[in-house]
C-alpha cells in the first residue's frame, strides 16, 4: 500500500472557523475525512499531521522518508511564502511533493503569489478551497504511478 504524508503549516488547525469568507467552513477533520474515504477507494494510505510551528514541520518532512512514504501533499500555509527552511527540507528528503493552498494565492495579496516551496513540488493546486485536498491526492497518485513505470 502506498503511504502518502499530509503535511499542515500554521492556523490550519483553526479551519473552519477562522476566516469563513476565505477559508470554508470545514474543520481539517473534515477535510482529512474527505480525503481519506478517496484515500481507500484508492488503496492509499494517508497521515496528517499540522503544526503552528515551522521546526515541527521540518521534522515530519525529514521523517517522511524513514517512515517509507511514497510522497508529501503539503499546505505549508503563511511558511510557503517566507520559509527557505521548509522549502530545503522538501529538497533534502528527495520525495515528490504537491503543494496545496486553498484560496487562489494568483488573487491574494502580492506577498502571497508566490511561495518558496513550489519549484521543488512536483505540482501546486490553489484556490479549490478543501476539494483542493482531494486534487493533490489524486495528482500525487498519478505521479507516482508514472514514476513506477
Amino acid at each position: 500500500m502506498m503511504n502518502i504524508l499530509v503535511v499542515n503549516g500554521p492556523n490550519l488547525n483553526l479551519l473552519g472557523s477562522r476566516e469563513t469568507q476565505v477559508y470554508g467552513r470545514q474543520t481539517l477533520e473534515e477535510v482529512a475525512s474527505d480525503v481519506d474515504a478517496l484515500a481507500q477507494q484508492k488503496n492509499v494510505s494517508v497521515r496528517w499531521v499540522q503544526s503552528n510551528h515551522e521546526g515541527e514541520l521540518i521534522e515530519y518532512i525529514h521523517q517522511a522518508s524513514s517512515t517509507k512514504c511514497a510522497g508529501i501533499i503539503i499546505n505549508p500555509a503563511g511558511y510557503g511564502h517566507t520559509s527557505v527552511a521548509l522549502r530545503d527540507a522538501l529538497l533534502a528528503v528527495s520525495l515528490p511533493s504537491v503543494e496545496i493552498h486553498l484560496t487562489n494565492i494568483a488573487k491574494r495579496e502580492d506577498f502571497r503569489h508566490r511561495t518558496l516551496t513550489a519549484d521543488v513540488t512536483v505540482g501546486q493546486i490553489s484556490g479549490f478551497g478543501a476539494y483542493g485536498y482531494q486534487l493533490a491526492l489524486l495528482a500525487l497518485i498519478q505521479h507516482l504511478s508514472r514514476e513506477e513505470n
